[in-house]
C-alpha cells in the first residue's frame, strides 16, 4: 500500500478496475526472483510486506539480509525496516511478531516515535503542476500538501484503495534532503535503512540483532520470515517531488 507519490499507480502500473489483490500480485512479480524490478512506496508511511521461502537465520556478529533500493550518492530516500519471526508457524506475520530495526537514527532526538499521518484523496487531477494537490495532516499538529509535478500526470493517490483518506503510522525520521543552488541532495544515513545506501555497499546490509520491541528494548530473534518496509520521512524536495522509498527485491546474505 503506497502512500501518495509521483510513481504511485505507475510502479507497479495500475489498470482501471484492479483490486488490492491485483496490485499485490503485481508487486510480488516485481520483487520476487533474480531479475527483480522496482516498486514505489510513495510518501511517508507507504509500505510493502513480503515473506521468504525459508527463515533467514540470525548469524552472530554478522549482518543477515539486504533489501534492494535505488539509492546512490546524494540520493537517499530511507525506508524503515520491520521484521517478524513466524514463531507460531502459521505462515502469517501476526501483529505480535513485528519488531523495528533500530537504524542509526533510532535514538536521534529529532526522530519521532508513534507518528501518524492522514492524506486526503485529491478532488482535482487535471491541474498540472499543482502545489496544493493532496492535503495531509499529522498528529504533531502539522499539515501541508503533496505537490503534483509536470513529469508525472497520473493520479498520485492509490486508485484501487476504496477510501478517500489514507492513514499511516510508525517512526518518523528527520528530513534528510537539502537544497543548494537549485540542487537537492539526500544525505545518506549511517546504517539500518532501505533505499539509503547503494545496493552494492555493505552499508545497505541489515543485522537482525538491531531489532527492538515497541519500548525500544533489544530482542534476540532466532531468525526472520517476514519484512515490512515503509517510507520513513515526510518531505517535499522542490522539483524532485516527494521523498519516497523504492524497493527492488531482497535476499538472505547467508545463502
Amino acid at each position: 500500500m503506497p502512500a501518495v507519490g509521483q510513481f504511485t499507480n505507475a510502479l507497479p502500473a495500475y489498470v482501471t478496475g484492479e483490486t488490492q489483490a491485483d496490485m499485490t500480485a503485481k508487486a510480488a512479480k516485481a520483487l520476487v526472483g533474480e531479475k527483480s524490478t522496482m516498486i514505489t512506496l510513495g510518501g511517508y508511511g507507504g509500505y510493502v510486506v513480503f515473506g521468504f521461502d525459508h527463515t533467514i537465520m540470525n548469524q552472530p556478529n554478522k549482518r543477515d539480509f539486504k533489501v534492494l533500493g535505488n539509492g546512490f550518492a546524494g540520493s537517499s530516500e530511507p525506508g524503515i525496516v520491520m521484521v517478524a519471526y513466524d514463531k507460531n508457524k502459521n505462515g502469517k506475520p501476526d501483529d505480535d511478531e513485528w519488531y523495528e530495526i533500530a537504524g542509526s537514527e533510532y535514538t536521534n532526538p529529532n526522530t519521532i516515535k508513534n507518528y501518524s499521518i492522514s492524506y486526503q484523496k485529491p478532488t482535482e487531477e487535471d491541474k498540472i503542476p499543482n502545489p496544493e494537490y493532496v492535503k495531509w495532516t499529522d498528529n504533531q499538529g502539522n499539515s501541508g500538501y503533496k505537490t503534483k509535478n509536470s513529469y508525472h500526470k497520473q493520479s498520485y493517490y492509490p486508485l484501487w484503495f476504496g477510501s478517500d483518506q489514507l492513514k499511516f503510522s510508525g517512526t518518523l525520521l528527520a528530513s534528510n534532503y537539502t537544497e543548494k543552488n537549485g540542487i537537492w541532495t539526500g544525505k545518506q544515513l549511517a546504517y539500518g535503512y532501505v533505499d539509503n545506501a547503494p545496493n552494492n555497499s555493505e552499508d545497505s546490509n541489515i543485522d537482525i540483532d538491531w531489532a527492538v520491541d515497541k519500548n525500544g528494548n533489544p530482542v534476540k530473534l532466532l531468525g526472520i520470515d517476514f519484512i515490512k518496509v515503509y517510507t520513513a520521512t515526510n518531505q517535499e524536495a522542490g522539483w524532485l517531488g516527494e521523498i519516497s522509498t523504492e524497493v527492488a527485491g531482497a535476499y538472505d546474505l547467508h545463502l
